[in-house]
């Protein structure tokens, strides 16, 4: 049955990766109504399966983007300024010797990394000395470069931007499925969504965005019924996650003979993140998944820089993403442009439709900034632009991490260390809200093992739209990775039980 919904909003946004959920942000601050559906949860695609760096994108330069990277640069900024509890500063040492690229061609591109984009805060590139011992690396590698860029959370840059958005008074709403998009008299769209349990609601907006990513060509042809000329390329990564294996807090780019390049980064304490790979992928994006080969190419990266590397029984989890990189012809998948596209379509300058192609998380806030400037001539009376200087939820703790900890721990003497940097990492200053009336271990409720606690379970379905186990385990934290199966078979079963009983503050049922 179809619930004919009275509710028109401005703006529909399809899709609840990091594009859809910035332009939802971006709308919902400017004053526009604004919905937001996504089929699975929040991230659940290519955003939460990144790389997890805010870059510029050293290797972009070699392929002459060199306005890409620059803004991808001043980005980095902006959003280190924004979210300082989940992106933070990381040095990469970059060794030489077993690439293509000669010492000076290197060098030069560093040179143009550091200045490009203008007036950054992170250290410039120096060269390093090296301890191969102490690094575990082999003998030959005694010299190379290090320079700058950040690490992030990317699921929780994805949830933490719906939050805002939601805050602004976007309506956010996963799992729930986008099935019927079209024009109707009145110069507005009527979109028929379905909820996971069945029901169909119909709206009416002013203007439509397909941010969906790996699926825009899909929602264009199915959902839309919209030709569009553009398309995107969808190329898979994929990434080994295993006990770290160096000493130190600094991060890896190897070379490969065949010119590309493989990160190396610290991860979670004491794991490491491998990757990534770059395969043309013309499957279905749901079911993307490493294979074998991949797995031995980035292990074989490994062995060329380390004397001890972890090897194929040393990994610990993998995982694989689809990016969806529009579509510039180029013959190889690691030369696709990482740039954005935006179309817009209208009638008789009415019913907007802007389709989304390609982009990258690093310039997520720039794209939804332009997406609005693209949309402006049809909401002339929309604010102007905001998110430059805007901190994301639990951002507003001030650029030094160590003097909020210690503000923490000082409100908290009881908590455990690990647990003050844990929450302090994925909330920052929401930390509060979860932690509020807590005087004690014990007020955290039943332990499930490692850090996960049911006080900070039950933060997450109130307030961050947690549903299952996987939504907690693997995008709103990474519990996962540090749970036996039995841990997490226990901890499903409370989902289970305890996630109907409480009533989610941010509640996904329309009131419009």
């Amino acid at each position: 049955m179809k619930d004919e919904h009275n509710c028109t909003v401005d703006l529909f946004v399809i899709g609840g990766g990091i594009n859809g959920v910035g332009i939802a942000r971006d709308a919902a601050g400017r004053g526009l109504d604004v919905i937001l559906c996504e089929k699975e949860d929040l991230a659940e695609g290519t955003s939460s399966r990144s790389g997890k760096l805010i870059h510029g994108g050293l290797r972009y330069l070699e392929y002459f983007e060199f306005r890409l990277v620059s803004e991808a640069l001043k980005e980095r900024d902006v959003l280190l300024r924004s979210a300082p509890h989940i992106i933070w500063p990381l040095r990469f040492v970059l060794l030489l010797g077993e690439g293509k690229r000669p010492s000076w061609f290197i060098r030069l591109g560093l040179f143009l990394y550091d200045h490009i984009g203008g007036n950054q805060t992170l250290p410039n590139t120096t060269t390093r000395k090296l301890s191969p011992l102490k690094e575990g690396l082999k003998r030959q590698f005694k010299t190379a470069y290090e320079y700058s860029d950040c690490w992030v959370d990317d699921s929780r840059l994805v949830i933490l931007s719906a939050m805002d958005a939601y805050e602004k008074g976007a309506k956010i709403l996963p799992r729930t499925r986008c099935d019927e998009v079209t024009r109707s008299a009145g110069g507005y769209w009527r979109v028929v969504t379905t909820d996971q349990q069945g029901r169909q609601t119909i709206f009416r907006s002013r203007a439509v965005v397909n941010a969906a990513g790996p699926w825009i060509n899909d929602v264009n042809e199915r959902v839309l019924k919209f030709a569009s000329k553009r398309r995107v390329r969808l190329v898979k990564g994929s990434h080994l996650v295993a006990k770290k294996f160096w000493q130190g807090d600094h991060a890896y780019l190897l070379q490969n003979p065949d010119k590309r390049v493989i990160f190396v980064n610290p991860y979670l304490d004491d794991l490491c993140l491998i990757g990534t790979t770059d395969v043309s992928y013309a499957g279905n994006p749901e079911d993307v998944a490493i294979d074998a080969h991949e797995t031995k190419y980035l292990l074989e990266t490994l062995s060329r820089y380390f004397d001890d590397p972890p090897c194929e029984s040393d990994i610990l989890h993998a995982f694989s993403g689809v990016r969806p990189l529009f579509d510039d012809d180029s013959n190889n998948p690691s030369a696709v442009t990482r740039d954005y596209e935006l179309e817009l379509d209208s009638v008789s300058g009415m019913t907007p439709l802007l389709n989304i192609y390609g982009g990258k998380i690093t310039t997520f806030r720039e794209l939804s900034q332009h997406a609005m400037e693209k949309l402006k001539p049809f909401f002339p009376a929309m604010k102007p632009n905001w998110t430059v200087n805007a901190t994301l939820p639990g951002g507003d703790m001030g650029r030094d991490v160590g003097v909020f900890i210690k503000k923490v721990e000082k409100a908290y003497p009881w908590l455990p260390c690990s647990l003050v940097h844990h929450y302090v990492r994925l909330y920052g200053t929401r930390l509060f809200v979860l932690l509020e009336g807590a005087q004690a271990t014990a007020d955290l409720g039943e332990h499930f093992g490692g850090l996960l606690y049911a006080r900070e379970a039950e933060y997450l379905i109130r307030h961050e739209w947690a549903l299952t186990s996987e939504d907690i385990l693997e995008r709103r934290t990474k519990h996962g990775l540090f749970l036996t199966n039995e841990q997490k078979q226990k901890f499903a079963q409370w989902v289970l039980v305890k996630q109907p009983s409480l009533p989610a503050s941010n509640d996904s049922a329309m009131s419009c």
